[in-house]
Order: C-alpha cells, then structure tokens, then sequence
C-alpha cells in the first residue's frame, strides 16, 4: 500500500507529459541531428573530401553538393571532413518524403520538400483510424525502438488514430524497417500480400530506404515492394516518423 502511494505522488508530481505536438513543437537540443543545410558557396571547386568521407555514399559532388537523405546515417562524418563548413545537421525533424527523388537535396534546393497528402479516396479511408503491421526485416533494432516511443505516454500515437496491429489481415499497411535480407524476404512478400487493399507502406530508416550500411551486400534484397512514404534516419527521432504519418494522412499540409 505504501509503495502504491509513493507510486501515486511521484505521477502526480510529473503532471501532463503527453507533448503538445502539433500544436507546438519541442525544442531539440543543438546535438540533435536533424535536416542537414548545404551551402555550396563554401564548397571549393576542386573539394570532394565529404564525397569520400561518406560511409554510404549519400553524398555526390556534382556542380554543388548533393545528399541523399535515403542513405544518410547522420554520422557527421561530412561535417567533420568538410574544412569550409559548408555542410551542417540542423534541428529540423521534417524529413518525410512521397517520393525517392524528393529525398535527394542540394544547396541549390529552393525550399524544403515535405511529403504530400494522399490522395482525398484515401485520406477518407485511412485518415480518423490507421491500422500498421511493422515488419522488422533484419533490422538492427534501432528503428524499432523508435517506433516503440511513439506508442508511450509522451508520444500517444494512438490519439490521432494510428496503431499498431499483430496481423497484416487486421491492418492497412506495412511498416517496413531493415534492409529487408534474403531470409526475410519471403515473410516480408507474404505479409504484404495478406493485407486487404487498398494498402500503404512506410520505409522507416536508412536501411528500408536504401539498405544502409548494408547496400550492396550479398545478404540485402531491398526494393521488392512499392513504397507510399520514406522517412529518413538512423534511426529516425519519433517525431520525425510522426511528422511523416500526419503529413501522410493530410494533417499536416503547410506546417
């Protein structure tokens, strides 16, 4: 009963923890790597020590710098080869694209592209209530643990009407995290195949998206299913993935 009660106090103490987000955004601490910057006018000419420095190689110097978010890990390593600066992480979370196309960026990139909307068929489907079957497809765990926090008091996915469901047959998409291995493919192609139409998928992380630090390896499939939405990272912060679902479902349009 005394430990029920010490229970009690310290809850009643932490008071309202769930984040106000969208209504307002959390401020992210200066170490948080979020939407990286480019300014090619710090770039020499004859300088492609980021382009060599990459482990993925997310970066292509090509009349300016180019950067694939689907491949980055956020590692800094271009940051730290770069002796102009002219590459820096921001706090931005807003990662999520419709396309792969729009996960490249460049210094020369006009404004930010933010994922797009489904269409208004399927926003009226999915839009008050989304039911996700996440497939870890050799994944390191990262992104999964990601996914886990959106479901805690802090995050509540489950107030805008997202969850998580144990059967494909019970659910309207896939989420797909890892760089989908040859062992997994064939569940991976099952599950897919067992949720009704019309259906979505989400490539959560560098590995879904482009297979990571994985590419190329003897072990990696990839690319088997199509994708609706990418969202970048590694892992990617669970705001970032819920920035991503909103924007999916229409919730977000501007912002």
């Amino acid at each position: 009963m005394i430990n029920l009660w010490n229970v009690l106090k310290a809850r009643m103490r932490q008071g309202h923890r769930t984040s106000a987000y969208p209504a307002s955004i959390p401020a992210f601490p200066e170490r948080f790597r979020g939407r990286p910057a480019i300014d090619d006018t710090k770039c020499p000419t004859d300088c492609d020590a980021c382009e060599k420095s990459c482990p993925t190689q997310a970066i292509k110097i090509d009349r300016g710098i180019h950067l694939d978010l689907g491949r980055c890990l956020f590692c800094t390593e271009c940051v730290d080869s770069c002796p102009e600066g002219a590459i820096r992480y921001t706090t931005d979370h807003r990662l999520a694209a419709r396309t792969r196309e729009a996960l490249v960026i460049s210094g020369k990139s006009a404004e930010t592209r933010l994922a797009e909307a489904l269409d208004k068929k399927m926003r009226s489907l999915f839009g008050r209530s989304l039911k996700l079957r996440q497939v870890a497809a050799g994944d390191c765990s990262g992104c999964a643990l990601e996914l886990q926090a959106l479901n805690n008091v802090v995050f509540d996915l489950g107030r805008f009407g997202v969850q998580f469901v144990a059967s494909p047959r019970h659910a309207d998409g896939i989420l797909v995290t890892g760089p989908v291995t040859r062992n997994m493919t064939l569940a991976l192609q099952k599950t897919y195949e067992a949720v009704p139409e019309p259906k979505l998928v989400i490539a959560v992380g560098a590995c879904a998206i482009s297979g990571g630090p994985f590419r190329g390896g003897d072990s990696g499939v990839g690319g088997i299913l199509p994708v609706d939405l990418y969202i970048p990272g590694c892992p990617p912060h669970p705001l970032t993935i819920l920035d991503g679902l909103l924007r999916l479902l229409g919730k977000l349009d501007g912002a």
